[in-house]
């Protein structure tokens, strides 16, 4: 197993220090959220009674977050996860959160995957760019990611037969993300 496929090892010492067992400085909240933010796994142990507290401190990162005026969460959803710890929906809460975002990545992944493996049509339209540059800032937000594939525009390509088709599939996916993203 490669070295960054193993999750980064964080240990916290009795003086509520984080300790970066891999470069062996200290870090800080906002050090962890980059490390998460540029697609590695963390896992922060106590050192004295080596409890597993990565789950609180991603808490904390978050509570971090909003309370800097970052609203990741809908208040709406924010209070629906207060409801669901005192009720039976406890239990499907963190399965239906978990799938909404695997499901949310594949979507993404599909999108990019689509914008990348054929010519757009769409990309002599006016306003196009800033369109594009929107998505890419959204989808930035919600994902961390750190580049977007733009695709390198073909001079004259012959159109092809299955455009049409392709660019309706395209818009449907489009369309069902924005339904979905819409419930969250």
């Amino acid at each position: 197993m490669a070295e960054s496929d193993k999750p980064l090892l964080i240990k916290r010492y009795a003086s509520r220090r984080l300790y970066n067992t891999e470069t062996s400085d200290y870090v800080t909240l906002e050090d962890i959220a980059g490390f998460i933010r540029a697609g590695r796994e963390v896992q922060i142990i106590d050192l004295k009674s080596g409890d597993d507290l990565t789950r609180q401190y991603l808490l904390q990162i978050i509570a971090e977050h909003e309370s800097k005026g970052d609203n990741v969460l809908p208040l709406a959803v924010l209070t629906d996860l207060v409801r669901s710890y005192t009720t039976e929906v406890q239990s499907v809460v963190p399965q239906f959160l978990a799938a909404s975002f695997d499901m949310l990545r594949t979507g993404q992944t599909k999108m990019m995957e689509n914008l990348t493996q054929m010519p757009n049509p769409m990309a002599g339209m006016p306003g196009f760019d800033a369109v594009r540059k929107q998505q890419e800032a959204f989808l930035k937000t919600m994902m961390g990611l750190q580049t977007w594939p733009t695709p390198a525009p073909k001079e004259d390509a012959p159109a092809e037969s299955g455009n049409a088709e392709e660019l309706a599939q395209i818009r449907k996916q489009l369309a069902d993300l924005q339904k979905k993203l819409s419930k969250l």
